[in-house]
């Protein structure tokens, strides 16, 4: 059986065809343009997956269904997207029934956190081990996605699991959702950059400055721990109060949940072991009873493929419902 996986993003939608092992056949990726009607964007998606089969020799009635990840709330249920800040003309977009009249192929839909969580924990760093898992993306925000016995949990009413927007700092910094304090605000890629910033500023000696060229709107989350790495002391500042600040809100996560595995992805988890290895001595402190001998946390290893293997997985779960 073949399935479609749709990551559809607020720069590019990702499209792709996938087997029953998770094994991408085929796939590439266009340009969003966020501003066009949302009607567009779905024309594009339809076409996407009609040019890739037959690019591939499939035909059409040959795909059991198309799955997407969308950057915002849904509704699965009915196959709407109901609003995303990213995709302002995708408000209330019955994209279900397009996909049906346009492709005659049934169409699923999820967060996109959710998705990517979904397809690590089937085929990637949690593969085999889907009792309970938890996947935290460290991006531009903080996504968070939970697997429980191979299916997205997501709340009654499907808006939950916005684990970046768990409150880590009372009365903390401004989060863009409007609560103050949120996880997201430290330990997103851009919590990381402005404090790097900021902690630059007021040590006109660090490395942060030679390396930005002395702009410092020029930093990016690697800068900082290529100084860290380096020995800059307002970079190694930096990275012990981001590492702490990820600690806190990963032991909020374990001890919700206690997850067979917490996996991390995002640009942030591009440091490998030198994120994981004081991560792990952090968490010591934030888990209950301090027992951490279960605590298995993971880089995620899908990478960019994470969002279209995990829609497809969508239509998979369907299958086994029937």
């Amino acid at each position: 059986m073949i399935y479609a996986g749709i990551d559809l993003g607020g720069t590019g939608i990702k499209t792709a065809l996938i087997n029953e092992k998770g094994e991408i056949l085929i796939k590439d990726t266009i340009p969003t343009r966020a501003e066009r009607p949302g009607e567009e964007i779905l024309a594009d998606m339809a076409e996407m997956v009609r040019r890739l089969a037959q690019e591939a020799g499939i035909p059409l009635k040959d795909i059991a269904g198309i799955g997407m990840g969308f950057p915002g709330a849904v509704d699965p249920d009915n196959g709407t997207l109901i609003y995303a800040v990213n995709l302002p003309n995708c408000r209330n977009l019955a994209a279900g029934e397009y996909m049906m009249k346009t492709l005659g192929l049934p169409l699923y839909i999820d967060n996109d956190a959710n998705v990517a969580a979904l397809g690590e924990g089937l085929f990637g760093a949690g593969k085999g081990n889907t009792r309970c898992l938890v996947m935290i993306t460290l991006g531009t925000g903080v996504g968070g996605g939970v697997v429980i016995n191979g299916h997205i949990f997501a709340g009654a009413y499907h808006g939950g699991t916005e684990l970046g927007h768990t409150v880590i700092v009372e009365n903390g910094e401004p989060c863009s959702c409007g609560r103050r304090g949120c996880w997201e605000a430290y330990s997103s890629a851009t919590g990381l950059i402005r404090a790097a910033r900021r902690e630059a500023q007021l040590t006109p000696d660090s490395l942060l400055w030679e390396m930005s060229g002395n702009d410092l709107s020029r930093i990016d989350g690697k800068m900082v721990g290529d100084a860290a790495d380096r020995g800059d002391a307002a970079a190694n500042k930096v990275m012990d109060e981001y590492l702490y600040h990820l600690a806190v809100g990963l032991g909020n996560m374990y001890n919700i949940f206690q997850p067979e595995i917490l996996i991390l992805g995002g640009g942030v988890s591009g440091r490998g072991d030198k994120l994981l290895n004081p991560l792990r001595e952090l968490m010591v402190n934030e888990v209950y009873h301090n027992d951490v001998s279960k605590l298995d946390i993971r880089i995620a290893t899908l990478g960019n493929d994470a969002g279209v293997i995990g829609a497809a997985s969508l239509v998979m779960q369907e299958g086994r419902k029937e």
